[in-house]
């Protein structure tokens, strides 16, 4: 019988879908429970099979009115507590430095549970693991966790992806999480015609709040996934995925995309999507970078400012990349 192990991944869906790895090598060792957002369900079908699914919605992960008490799941929580109490995991851990994450690790009981400490939190710990390099990325986290379970987990340029249809078909999604990390929209909508000018197919996608925005200019056929099956759905008809940083760039990275990116407040080297051949332009510099989502001045200056015509020629350049050259012929026409 496997031993259990419970892990703790309460925040976005790129930061669950950066867990992918280590989750996959986790369970090949043990039984795996995973308490995450509901969206980890349609997740668990697609990326970890042998992982159980645990939802919740932990209140401190809401972006304004985290702390209003009143409003808490009070009853959802106590039930995940017992659940997990009656679980008895043999170990439990989390790839977050929260002390939130770790009284939550405590109260479920488990025998060894291991972590990242942060005020003082090494006191729910049983084993106080050593951060990562502060300039590595997010996914590191969770190599030194797998490391300390004595997990293959591999390294990032070395994570095996499987292609997943033509280059010629671009999904271009211009949401994310908070407005902050949003390019404007109207400089995507030159994007989008330039790509079509060149050939490609374009497969256009939005959150619902922008929805009105690209019907009004001139794009009927816009989609607005509001689950994570829908979005699937929308990356299985792609080859190649432009964006934000969000989550789904993270995800088409995960199903086999090669992924574009426009970095605004956070750094590529913390949190670019995991597949080899993901590429990405930064916004304009800034003293207050990385923000976490909150921005000091009245609009999010690295994004505003940064160019149409510079980010069109980086993907023009990286789209060229991404398809091997014609073979040559013989003057017969044979091929060389």
């Amino acid at each position: 019988m496997k031993p259990k192990l419970l892990i703790m991944e309460l925040w976005g869906l790129g930061d669950l879908v950066i867990a992918t790895p280590f989750l996959r090598a986790a369970a090949e060792r043990f039984d795996v429970t995973l308490v995450a957002k509901p969206y980890a369900l349609d997740l668990q079908q697609r990326l970890w099979p042998g992982v159980r699914v645990r939802p919740f919605v932990a209140p401190w992960t809401a972006f304004k009115g985290k702390y209003r008490l009143w409003r808490w799941p009070w009853l959802d929580a106590f039930r995940l507590l017992r659940e997990l109490s009656r679980a008895k995991f043999d170990v439990a851990l989390s790839a977050r430095w929260d002390p939130r994450d770790h009284i939550l690790l405590a109260l479920s009981g488990a025998a060894t549970r291991l972590g990242f400490s942060r005020l003082r939190s090494e006191i729910f710990l049983t084993r106080n693991l050593r951060r990562p390099d502060l300039r590595g990325h997010r996914y590191e986290y969770w190599r030194a966790l797998g490391r300390e379970l004595g997990l293959s987990v591999p390294e990032r340029e070395a994570i095996p992806v499987t292609p997943n249809g033509s280059h010629h078909a671009i999904l271009v999604h211009t949401g994310a999480g908070q407005p902050i990390r949003v390019w404007p929209l109207e400089r995507y909508r030159l994007l989008v015609q330039q790509l079509r000018a060149d050939g490609f197919t374009v497969l256009l996608a939005c959150d619902p709040d922008q929805r009105d925005w690209w019907r009004q200019a001139g794009e009927p056929e816009v989609q607005t996934p509001e689950t994570v099956a829908q979005l699937l759905a929308l990356v299985d008809r792609a080859g190649v995925f432009v964006g934000n940083d969000s989550g789904p760039g993270h995800l088409a990275a995960a199903c086999g995309l090669p992924t574009f990116t426009v970095f605004g407040p956070q750094l590529p080297e913390w949190f670019a999507p995991l597949h080899p051949r993901a590429e990405w332009v930064e916004g304009e510099a800034c003293p207050y970078k990385p923000c976490s989502d909150y921005c000091r001045f009245d609009r999010p200056r690295c994004m505003t400012e940064l160019g149409a015509e510079l980010v069109i020629g980086r993907l023009r350049y990286f789209l060229r990349n991404l398809s091997p050259p014609a073979p040559e012929k013989n003057p017969a026409g044979a091929v060389i």
